[in-house]
C-alpha cells in the first residue's frame, strides 16, 4: 500500500516534471531548427541582393566603359592642336553624356600627354591646370592596362561638389605611344543612393570597393575614407575564395557583426558585398520564436497548474496513510530498541562470562605458592577465554558482514565430505547423516574456514531441533535457481550458484519465527544452551560471499537450510593452504618495523618478537615509519602494521610503500577494519587480532623470507 501511495505521487511529481520538461524540450528543439533556418534564409536574401548589387554594378562600368571607348574613337588620330580647336563642339557632347545619358558621372575629361585638360564637360574653355598627379592619369603613363578604377577623391579647385572615383582609359597615338587619357568622375553617392533603396530593412548593408582593400561606396554611408586590411578576416576570406563567398565578420568601419556575401564584377578589379547585420537575424529568429511562446506558455502553465492541483489533492488523501504510517514506525522503532538492547545484552552476558574466568584466572596466578599444574590450568583457561571471545567476535562481524575473509577456490562437495567423521562426533550417535554429493566438482571462491563453520552451525541448529535423534541430509549441487532476494541483491554469475542443503527431521520453525531466527542472540533453546549467533555468522557468511542463505520449515515435519554460493568456472582447482599449527620461528637477527598506535599492544608484540631473536624498530604512526623506510630502506625486512590508526591507515603506508618501490614486504593487522572488508588486503599478508606470538613470528618469517628470495640473498 505504501509503496503504492508513493509510486502515485511519484508518477504525478514526474508528470508534473515532463509537463514542464517536454515543453521546454520542444521549444529547446524548435528554437534550434528556427535558428537553423532563420539563418538559412537571411543567407539566401543576401545572396539574392549581392545579386541585383552585382549586376547593377557590372551594367554602371560596362556603359562608362563603352563611353570612353566612343570618346577615344571620336579623338583617335587628332592633334591635340585640333582637339583643342574643336573643344565647344566635344565640350557640349561630354556634357550631354554626363548631364543626360549617364547619371552616375559626375564629369568626363580629355587629357594630353602632360595632365592638362584638353576637354571636360564641366566647363569651356578648361582652366589651365595639371590633373598628372591624380591615379587616374598616371597609371597609364608607362603601360596600357586597359580601364584603370581609382580610389575616391576630393575635386580639386576651382571645381568643387561631391567626392568622385576616375574610370580612364589609356589615349594612344597609331605607334602605341601615350598620348593622354579619358577619363570619367563617377559619384558614388549614385551607388549609395541605389543601395538606400534596395536595402530597405533594418541592419542591411552595402560595399562596393577595390581589389586592394579602398572602399569606393558604402552604405550605411560613411563620414571618413576606409580601407580593409589585405591580412585582416574579409581579405583572408577573399584570397581564399576570390570569386565570390559569404563570411560573419565584425566589418572594421564600425565593429558590428554582420554577416555578408560578396561577388567580383567580372574582369574589373571591384567587389561588391551585401550583408545583414547578425543582431537583426537574430531579432528576425527571436520575433519567431516570440510567436511560439504566446500560445505554449499559457498551455504549459495551465497544464502544470491542473497537475499542481492533482498532487495536492493527492497528497491530502495520503495524509491520513502518513499518519499510520507514523505509528508502524514508532512500532518499527521499538522493536529495533528491543533487538538493540538484546544484542547489547547477549555481548555483554558472554562477553562478561569470558572476563571473570580471565579475571579469576589472573587473581589465582598471583597466590603464592601455587604448584605448576594449577598455574598452568589457569594459563589454559585464560587462553581459552580469549580464543571463545575471538570466535564470538568472529561471529558478530560475520553477522554485520564486516569480517576480512580470505577467499579460496575449494570444491564444496570434498570439503562437505571431508567433514563427515567431525560431524559424526559432533551430531552423536543416535543421528543418522546422508550425503549426497555431486559426482562432478562444484567449485567456489569463499572462505573454507568460515564455510566449515557455517555448516556445522547449522549441522548443530539441526540436531537441538532434533533433541539429539533423527536424520541429516547434506546435498550439494550446481544450480541457476535462486531464491528472489539474490536476484535483488546481486546480478547472477556466469556459471551459476552451488546449493548446500542441510535438512532435518526435527520439530520444525513456527511461522512466526522464520523472520526472526537470522537475527543475533535470537535463540529457542534454554538459558546457556547457545548464544543465538550460529545461524547469524551463516547469513553474514552468505551475503559477503555475494550468495545467500533461506529456510523452508513446516512444524512436526523439520527444516531446510539451504546455503547459496557462487559457482566458479569448473577449469580452477582447488588452492590448499599449509597448515598454520607450526611453533614458533626464531627471529635470528631478522629485523622488523612495527607500526602500531596503541603502546600496549606494541610493547607486547616488541617483547615477544625480541624474546624470539627479532630486531625491533618501534613506531606509533604511519608517517614515522614512512620516513624510517625512505632513509635506510635495506634496514628492514618487515613491515608489521596495525590498519587502524589516525592519519595515514595501515593499507595507505603499504600503498605508500608499493608506489615509492621499496620493496619492503608488509604484513597487515587488525581486530576489524571495514577497509579490509570491503576491499581486502592488496596483496598483504593478515594476521587478526587477537594474535598470539608463535602466529606472528611465522607470519613475518614467511614474508621476509618471501623478500631474501628475491633478492638473492641467502636464508
Amino acid at each position: 500500500m505504501q509503496r503504492a501511495q508513493r509510486n502515485s505521487l511519484r508518477l504525478l511529481q514526474w508528470m508534473m516534471a515532463a509537463s514542464l520538461a517536454l515543453p521546454i524540450g520542444l521549444f529547446v528543439v524548435a528554437a534550434a531548427i528556427s535558428y537553423t533556418s532563420t539563418n538559412d534564409t537571411a543567407d539566401r536574401e543576401i545572396e539574392r541582393t549581392v545579386d541585383v548589387a552585382h549586376e547593377h554594378a557590372l551594367k554602371v562600368f560596362e556603359t562608362i566603359d563603352r563611353s570612353l571607348a566612343e570618346l577615344n574613337e571620336v579623338v583617335r588620330g587628332l592633334p591635340d592642336g585640333i582637339i583643342r580647336e574643336r573643344e565647344p563642339t566635344l565640350h557640349r557632347r561630354l556634357k550631354r553624356l554626363a548631364a543626360d545619358s549617364l547619371p552616375q558621372l559626375k564629369s568626363a575629361w580629355i587629357f594630353d600627354a602632360n595632365g592638362k585638360a584638353l576637354v571636360n564637360s564641366l566647363v569651356s574653355p578648361p582652366p589651365d591646370l595639371s590633373f598628372a598627379d591624380r591615379d587616374y592619369f598616371y597609371s597609364h603613363v608607362d603601360q596600357s592596362i586597359g580601364t584603370f578604377i581609382g580610389t575616391a577623391l576630393t575635386p580639386r579647385p576651382p571645381y568643387q561638389g561631391a567626392r568622385f572615383f576616375g574610370v580612364s582609359r589609356r589615349r594612344e597615338s597609331d605607334d602605341g605611344r601615350f598620348i593622354g587619357v579619358i577619363q570619367a568622375s563617377v559619384l558614388p553617392e549614385y551607388f549609395e543612393s541605389f543601395y538606400a533603396r534596395i536595402g530597405t530593412d533594418p541592419g542591411n548593408f552595402f560595399a562596393m570597393g577595390r581589389t586592394d582593400g579602398a572602399m569606393l561606396a558604402h552604405f550605411p554611408r560613411l563620414d571618413h575614407e576606409l580601407r580593409l586590411d589585405p591580412t585582416g578576416p574579409v581579405g583572408q576570406k577573399i584570397a581564399t575564395q576570390p570569386v565570390h563567398g559569404l563570411i560573419t565578420v565584425a566589418w572594421p568601419s564600425d565593429g558590428i557583426e554582420r554577416r555578408i556575401a560578396y561577388r567580383r564584377v567580372a574582369e574589373y578589379p571591384i567587389y561588391v558585398s551585401a550583408g545583414l547585420e547578425t543582431s537583426a537575424i537574430r531579432a528576425r529568429w527571436l520575433a519567431t520564436i516570440g510567436q511560439h511562446l504566446v500560445f505554449g506558455i499559457p498551455a504549459t502553465a495551465l497544464l502544470f497548474l491542473l497537475l499542481v492541483l492533482a498532487l495536492r489533492r493527492t497528497q491530502h488523501l495520503q495524509a491520513e496513510a502518513a499518519k499510520r504510517r507514523e505509528a508502524e514506525e514508532a512500532l518499527k522503532h521499538s522493536q529495533r530498541l528491543e533487538a538493540l538492547g538484546q544484542l547489547t545484552g547477549g555481548v555483554a552476558h558472554d562477553f562478561n562470562n569470558l572476563l571473570t574466568v580471565i579475571r579469576a584466572s589472573v587473581d589465582l596466578l598471583n597466590r603464592p605458592q601455587l604448584t605448576e599444574e594449577r598455574r598452568q590450568r589457569y594459563i589454559t583457561a585464560i587462553a581459552d577465554s580469549v580464543a571463545r571471545a575471538a570466535k564470538l567476535t568472529s561471529q558478530l562481524l560475520a553477522f554485520a558482514r564486516r569480517q576480512t575473509l580470505k577467499p579460496e577456490v575449494f570444491d564444496v562437495g570434498a570439503r562437505v565430505q571431508s567433514l563427515h567423521d567431525m560431524l559424526a562426533t559432533l551430531l552423536g550417535p543416535a543421528i543418522e547423516i546422508v550425503m549426497q554429493l555431486p559426482a562432478e566438482p562444484c567449485l567456489v571462491n569463499a572462505d573454507a574456514s568460515q564455510f566449515e563453520t557455517a555448516l556445522i552451525n547449522m549441522a548443530t541448529n539441526a540436531r537441538d531441533a532434533m533433541q539429539g535423534q533423527g536424520r541429516i541430509v547434506f546435498r550439494v549441487e550446481a544450480t541457476t535457481t535462486v531464491p528472489d532476494a539474490l536476484v535483488q541483491l546481486s546480478a547472477s554469475p556466469d556459471h551459476g550458484f552451488v546449493r548446500v542443503t542441510v535438512s532435518d527431521t526435527g520439530v520444525g520453525i513456527p511461522a512466526a519465527r522464520l523472520g526472526r531466527i537470522f537475527e543475533p542472540f535470537f535463540t529457542t533453546k534454554q538459558v546457556g544452551r547457545g548464544t543465538g549467533l550460529g545461524l547469524s555468522q551463516v547469513f553474514g557468511f552468505a551475503r559477503q560471499s555475494g550468495g545467500e542463505v533461506t529456510v523452508t520449515s513446516e512444524v512436526g515435519h523439520g527444516s531446510t537450510f539451504s546455503l547459496y554460493l557462487p559457482r566458479v568456472p569448473p577449469g580452477l582447482l582447488p588452492q590448499r593452504q599449509a597448515p598454520n599449527t607450526a611453533p614458533a620461528v626464531a627471529g635470528s637477527g631478522m629485523s622488523v618495523l612495527v607500526v602500531e598506535d596503541n603502546i600496549e599492544l606494541a610493547n607486547f608484540a616488541a617483547d615477544g618478537l625480541t624474546e624470539l631473536g627479532y630486531s625491533i624498530t618501534l613506531v606509533d604512526n604511519a608517517a614515522d615509519a614512512l620516513a624510517e623506510l625512505v632513509v635506510d630502506t635495506d634496514r628492514f625486512d618487515v613491515v608489521f602494521s596495525d590498519v587502524v590508526m589516525p592519519g595515514m591507515t595501515g593499507l595507505d603506508l603499504a600503498q605508500a610503500i608499493r608506489e615509492r618501490s621499496l620493496g619492503v614486504p608488509v604484513v597487515l593487522t587488525t581486530g576489524y577494519s571495514q577497509a579490509l572488508s570491503q576491499e581486502g588486503t592488496g596483496g598483504c599478508d593478515l594476521v587478526q587480532k587477537p594474535y598470539t606470538i608463535e602466529e606472528l613470528s611465522r607470519v613475518l618469517h614467511r614474508a621476509a623470507r618471501i623478500r631474501r628470495v628475491r633478492n638473492g640473498a641467502a636464508e
